[in-house]
């Protein structure tokens, strides 16, 4: 078994369970038996599809754990990120920050799957949290029990997207605000940041950086020079939206700490993940994990951040309803 695979079992389930217990009273109906009578194979069935999906493209772990993301973020987990637009709404994938999601196919996959097991049953909400699950562990990443029962949301705004995402230039203070708006904390900001070890980039997102940064400087300074120039050989200008770019270069689809190690060298890609060096105690993080000796401590740091994360503005009971298909109300 390998190092990775056995931090997972250094996770303590009942230290797990207690913090989705723990987060908020509001999440007492988020249960990890909720379908234990419904849906009693939801977990297998989405892993069997999710097994599938991750052999053919591995690449499309990391765009499928952003999914997630970007959806908890605006609005709660409530699977607002899959609606499509309508005439007359904009939806949460159209915003600006959203042009560059990927997996919308996979998760359509995913539901259709459990639509045939439990019609009516299983909501798009509890989808994309699992299969984010799954695409870590997937990527030899740590498991973690999902509490299920999330309802899915009715309303998708771009521009609702456009003011709560985190941004890539966000510094220290900006994250900071945005995240204790979703009641996660400096530890959360820092340990999410490691999921940029999954996925690319692609140049607009980080090109800002390496042209004019500022009257001083052409590239910023908090980057690396020899980084800056070899971003600079594939990311030829600002308005390059074709090149991509690895977050995590030559670990890009693996769930590793290496992340960490590019970051401490001053070689994290975006701004945010710079920002990471300027606060004494993400600083400290950083450079604890870069080492290379606490894999075990991150992979249980990432699982409980994740935790939190996916009880955030969950609908429950009543409220929200459950999709037939993840992008259009029913």
């Amino acid at each position: 078994m390998s190092t990775k695979a056995s931090a997972v079992l250094l996770l303590p389930l009942a230290l797990l369970i207690l913090v989705i217990a723990g987060s908020s009273a509001a999440l007492a109906q988020l249960d990890v038996r909720y379908y234990s009578k419904t849906c009693p194979n939801v977990e297998a069935i989405v892993r069997k599809e999710m097994e599938k999906i991750i052999s053919a493209a591995p690449s499309l772990a990391g765009p499928l754990l952003r999914l997630h993301f970007h959806d908890c973020f605006v609005r709660g987990c409530d699977a607002s990120v899959l609606l499509n637009s309508t005439e007359g709404n904009l939806a949460e994938r159209d915003a600006k920050p959203n042009k560059s999601l990927r997996g919308f196919g996979s998760v359509d996959r995913v539901k259709a799957k459990l639509e045939a097991a439990c019609p009516n049953t299983v909501s798009c909400a509890d989808v994309l949290t699992l299969m984010a699950r799954d695409a870590v562990v997937l990527a030899k990443g740590p498991t973690w029990p999902v509490a299920l029962g999330r309802r899915d949301g009715k309303v998708s705004s771009a521009t609702e997207a456009s003011d709560n995402l985190p941004p890539a230039f966000g510094d220290i203070p900006l994250l900071t605000k945005i995240f204790a708006s979703k009641n996660l904390d400096l530890k959360d900001l820092v340990v999410l940041s490691g999921a940029h070890t999954l996925g690319t980039a692609h140049c607009p997102s980080y090109a800002d950086r390496l042209y004019n940064f500022s009257s001083a400087y052409n590239a910023d300074p908090s980057l690396d020079s020899q980084y800056a120039d070899r971003l600079r050989t594939r990311c030829k200008s600002r308005d390059d939206k074709a090149m991509l770019s690895e977050m995590d270069p030559g670990s890009y689809k693996t769930f590793d700490t290496s992340y960490y190690r590019h970051v401490a060298k001053r070689r994290g890609l975006f701004q945010s993940d710079s920002a990471l060096l300027t606060d004494a105690s993400t600083r400290e993080y950083v450079q604890r994990i870069a080492t290379g000796k606490f894999d075990d401590m991150f992979f249980k740091d990432f699982s409980e951040s994740m935790i939190k994360m996916g009880n955030v503005g969950v609908l429950t009971g009543a409220d929200g309803e459950i999709r037939k298909k993840c992008y259009i109300v029913n």
